[in-house]
């Protein structure tokens, strides 16, 4: 396998379903010199996988980079059920605050997610990181498209699970994974070097309203763009969390996997509860104990989850990238 130059830029795949933290996410990974973002890859989540995709399409316009290809990816789940909870209530019903921003000009290539996840990681091995922000139906697809993908892909960083504390779904399950535990559930089995950062990691990273304000008194585009579309996260946060700031899942699974020094991980193995009321938990083996008879989790691969993370060093990167523009 090929391995990473030092000192060459990261290659990251966004998979993504903007959203608010995923627009931040996509503009921090634009203003980062040591990444190079060579695709957008669009799921449901948030949104449905059609706005995804225009919503994708319309931040890198706003960026100034419609160089970046964006591929649209799945519309059902990986057991091809209809995303049934859109998170709407959170992002607005455009997923960008509500603010009904004109169709992008541009459009998607051809190729689906998957095909273009798997196309890149062969003709890049090892050094493609795909940070999955989204349900993870279009990287379950891409291991099932190309039984060489998880050797391939350097990294698959996500924001999916809630690990030893309770879910933002439901006391269960995150978000992510609840939209497709089975996909979740072959992407930790399938032995690619993988990175958890869960809901018990972000939501120790708080973006307050007084760091709004210093973004809303920058000149940065980016800041300026975000403060527009942040309200009805911070309505959102305050009805449902009774707190004045946002939680930034999005941009915090980005960074660690830019900068894994920002997170402390533990090791083990993870499998997804894929029905009943439980359906979308996340358990993680940590492998101390033997266990006499066959289970679940025998000889499956560890991943690694992260435990803790710096999360003032996460919201001073990011207010620093985003406002120098």
């Amino acid at each position: 396998m090929a391995v990473a130059v030092p000192g060459a830029k990261k290659k990251i795949i966004i998979d993504t379903d903007p959203g608010v933290d995923d627009a931040m996410a996509i503009f921090l990974a634009l203003r980062l010199p040591e990444v190079e973002v060579i695709g957008l890859t669009t799921i449901f989540g948030n949104v449905y996988t059609t706005l995804a995709t225009r919503n994708a399409l319309h931040l890198l316009e706003i960026a100034g980079r419609i160089d970046i290809p964006v591929a649209e990816g799945s519309h059902v789940t990986i057991t091809k059920g209809t995303k049934l909870r859109i998170a709407d209530f959170v992002h607005g019903v455009d997923g960008l605050g509500n603010q009904n921003f004109p169709p992008p000009k541009g459009k998607a290539i051809e190729k689906s997610a998957a095909e273009f996840m798997v196309e890149q990681a062969k003709l890049y091995p090892g050094e493609v990181t795909v940070v999955a922000l989204g349900p993870l139906t279009n990287v379950a697809l891409a291991i099932q498209l190309d039984p060489a993908f998880s050797k391939n892909v350097g990294q698959i960083a996500l924001l999916g699970g809630a690990f030893a504390v309770n879910g933002n779904v439901n006391p269960a399950a995150e978000a992510n994974i609840f939209g497709d535990p089975d996909a979740a559930d072959v992407v930790f089995t399938c032995g690619a070097d993988i990175l958890a950062v869960g809901i018990n990691v972000t939501h120790q990273v708080v973006l307050t309203a007084a760091d709004r304000d210093k973004l809303a008194s920058s000149n940065g585009k980016f800041a300026q763009y975000l403060c527009k579309i942040l309200e009805v996260y911070f309505s959102y946060h305050r009805d449902a969390y009774q707190m004045n700031g946002v939680y930034l899942h999005d941009p915090t699974a980005l960074l660690a996997a830019v900068d894994p020094s920002l997170i402390t991980c533990t090791e083990g193995a993870v499998r997804v509860q894929t029905n009943g009321i439980t359906r979308g938990l996340t358990i993680l083996y940590n492998k101390k104990k033997r266990f006499a008879e066959l289970t679940e989790w025998t000889d499956k691969p560890s991943v690694k989850v992260a435990v803790t993370v710096d999360s003032s060093a996460i919201v001073k990167l990011l207010m620093d990238r985003l406002m120098d523009l």
